[in-house]
This record gives structure tokens, sequence and C-alpha cells, in this order.
């Protein structure tokens, strides 16, 4: 897909499920349960163990079924790695102008971290494609809204504090989508082995989204 394709599919998911899978192991199978509930944008963070292999694993495993890419980027090296692992999307949690200009310089879309009115300018101004709005649960919906004030050109996608409750409140503050980590898809059920009801809240969250999606 092209980076534009890509931007695009994710606008239409509107939902990206963020994993920091305990193994390589389990989070290929926390995967498999998000995807059997129907969620089908994935990042994968550096801080999972083996994270480029497990991307590559998962590239190899569903294709163009999922749109799959990597976050948590903090180191340079971590770029070009993520990109020749199969990623499709690349992401940080924070705005370091070295770290934004290689991702940018990857041709993928990039979403760079940021939490303040300038860091948010700031990342869109490097080139962030859609800026990560983190950690949201520290501001809420009400300040997505704020932001789109001054930045209604400016793609946002909050990270952290979205639930399947509260995911209407983010879209009709104008998130252009939405990440979800451990609301989701809780680490300890990974370890516990309950993919079961990784696959039921994965369906649960896709529908509330499905509904927020049709207020917009």
């Amino acid at each position: 897909m092209t980076k534009q394709e890509t931007l695009r599919r994710i606008h239409e998911i509107g939902l990206v499920a963020v994993l920091r899978g305990p193994s390589p192991e389990l989070t290929i199978k926390m995967v498999d349960a998000l995807v059997e509930g129907g969620v089908q944008a994935v990042e994968i963070t550096y801080s999972t163990p083996s994270a480029a292999h497990v991307v590559t694993a998962l590239d190899k495993q569903y294709g163009e079924h999922i749109v799959l890419g990597m976050g948590t980027l903090t180191e340079l090296a971590q770029v070009d790695e993520a990109r020749a692992a199969g990623a499709q999307f690349l992401v940080t949690p924070h705005c370091d102008p070295m770290l934004a200009r290689a991702l940018v310089a990857t041709g993928l879309p990039a979403m760079i971290g940021a939490l303040t009115p300038t860091e948010v300018e700031l990342a869109h101004h490097l080139g962030s494609d859609v800026v990560k709005i983190f950690p949201a649960s520290l501001v809420g919906p009400g300040y997505l809204k704020s932001l789109r004030g001054p930045f209604p050109h400016i793609p946002t996608m909050p990270t952290g504090g979205v639930s399947a409750d509260n995911v209407g409140e983010w879209f009709a503050a104008g998130a252009f989508a939405v990440a979800a980590g451990s609301e989701l898809c809780p680490t300890g059920w990974a370890k516990e082995g309950r993919f079961s009801d990784i696959t039921q809240r994965a369906k649960e969250f896709c529908e509330a989204v499905r509904q927020a999606r049709r207020r917009e």
C-alpha cells in the first residue's frame, strides 16, 4: 500500500491496538485473538521482546489483512529496523526532531508523540502525518477538542485512556483514529491464557468504534 492508502485505511478502521507483549509467542497469540475479534490495525511496541522479529512473523502471517506498525521508537537505529521488519507505519511516544525526521524520511506514515500545543505544532511541522496525543489519559477528550480550535488541520490520535465506554467522546472531539493498549488487550490476560476474553473485548471495542463513527 502507498502511504496515503495506509493512512486512509487507518482512518477508516479507526482503532489501533497497541501491544506491549510479554514474550514473542504471547504477543502473536494476542494479535490472533484481537484479529478474531475484528481488530484490523496493530502497533507492536519496541518494549515487546524481539519486537522486530514479531512484526516480521505477523507480516508473513497476515500480509495486508491487517495494518501493522511499530511503536515506541526512541532510537534512530530502530527506524530502519522497523521498516525492514515490515512495519507499515511508525510511531514515537515523544517529539524528538532528529528521530522525527528519520521517521518521515522512510516514506511510511509517521505518528509522532506530543501533548502540549507547542509539541503538537512542532510534530506537525516536522512532518508527522498523524500526531499521537500521549498520554491522552491525563487530558481527556475535552483537551483534544480544544486543540482542534487552533489546529483543525492536524490529524490526531489519542493514545492512553481510550476505552470502549469513552471512545465516542474521542471521535466527537475530532480524533482521526484512537489507539488503545491495556484497555483493549491487558497483558495479564495473555499471561493467564485468557485469549477468548481478549477476543470478546476486541468485539466490544470494535462495535463501540463503529457506533461512534456512525455519529460523526
